[in-house]
């Protein structure tokens, strides 16, 4: 079961998306409905992951707000080079940005983001002191042929060498079946649950650390079902895709876990 002592963690993926002044106006409205009715740090963490140029824009224009600012990736390469069009985990910590995705299915699949390729973002990151969001999740085959477990706990021991003992404490796990992601369906509170609590058990193998970790949950989350989802015992927070695009959306959702946990 998850620990009291973990804050929940919302976080806003919004992928390749969207054009700049639609960006302008979700910022100015995320900021109004969170100034609205305040959640405090201490009840959810809450983030948004914009596209790479725009980054240190909605940063600044986040700056005095509750709203981190995630990158949605970062290079298997480290430090300066000749590396062109690659983003290293040292220029995001110059930057100001403390937060990454890493492993998200969308890098694996279309990306051809290896175990090893994983890793190195993994590594990288946490030597220049950034915080990771470690994606993990099943396809539906492996899924139907009962192997979503295996995949996910493999997923999960992929990083287990390269993660050293005091640096587990900057690992947020966020589980998504890649099924669920952007396709309306959502795995159900009780089969995601299954899965946070497998995904526990197993981090509680690997490092003391594991029952303070937070997992969170992706894949269709909405406000719909946001509350159901963090009254999970083992769910802490969601990683949320489109209805991050959405300010009224993103909050409820921020809300639910807030109120919740």
């Amino acid at each position: 079961m998850s620990g009291s002592t973990i804050i929940p963690w919302v976080v806003g993926n919004w992928k390749m998306n969207p054009l700049q002044a639609n960006a302008e106006q979700l910022i100015h409205d995320l900021k109004q409905c969170f100034s609205q009715v305040e959640i405090s740090a201490q009840s959810c963490h809450v983030g948004v992951a914009p596209v790479s140029i725009a980054l240190l824009n909605v940063q600044d224009q986040l700056r005095g707000s509750m709203i981190n600012t995630v990158a949605q990736d970062v290079s298997r390469i480290a430090g300066l080079g000749a590396y062109t069009g690659e983003v290293s985990a040292e220029l995001l910590s110059d930057s100001g940005i403390q937060f990454v995705l890493v492993g998200h299915s969308e890098r694996r699949e279309i990306f051809s983001d290896t175990a090893e390729v994983v890793k190195e973002k993994v590594k990288n990151a946490l030597s220049a002191g950034l915080t990771v969001i470690y994606c993990v999740g099943e396809s539906l085959e492996q899924r139907e042929k009962g192997h979503a477990e295996q995949v996910v706990l493999q997923q999960i021991c992929d990083i287990a060498a390269i993660v050293q003992a005091e640096k587990w404490q900057k690992i947020i796990i966020a589980y998504e079946p890649i099924w669920a992601i952007g396709t309306g369906k959502t795995a159900s509170p009780e089969d995601a649950q299954t899965m946070h609590a497998k995904i526990r058990e197993g981090l509680s193998q690997i490092t003391a650390e594991g029952k303070n970790i937070a997992i969170l949950y992706g894949g269709s989350v909405k406000p719909e079902n946001a509350v159901e989802l963090a009254a999970c015992p083992d769910i802490d927070g969601a990683l949320v895709g489109g209805a991050s695009l959405n300010a009224e959306s993103f909050y409820q959702i921020a809300q639910a876990f807030a109120k919740t946990k």
